[in-house]
């Protein structure tokens, strides 16, 4: 962890680590619109036995990195359902 001197510092470090979060974001969304292609239904994309098993490995994965468990488990329930009303528009053009 680097230790900043400033409240500057502290944005900018922020800030880089927003990018690199964005940018993943925008990958893990090219892999779910894929993913809709594989889909039979709308009950397929919503998945809810799926979103269980990965909100359980993110929070163990927050545990073992020393992350605030509720809040990485609020952000991917928040990201998830995101996911899932795009991947549902996904579906529907397949269709």
């Amino acid at each position: 962890m680097i230790e900043c001197n400033s409240i500057d510092e502290v944005r900018t470090n922020i800030n880089n680590i927003d990018e690199q979060i964005v940018k993943l974001i925008a990958q893990r969304g090219e892999f779910v619109k894929q993913a809709a292609k594989f889909k039979k239904d709308n009950d397929d994309v919503k998945a809810p036995k799926r979103v269980e098993e990965v909100i359980n490995k993110v929070k163990n994965i927050a545990k073992l990195n020393g992350a605030n468990e509720e809040v990485i488990e609020n952000v991917y329930k928040a990201m998830i359902d995101s996911f899932i009303k795009a991947e549902m528009k996904e579906f529907e053009k397949l269709k």
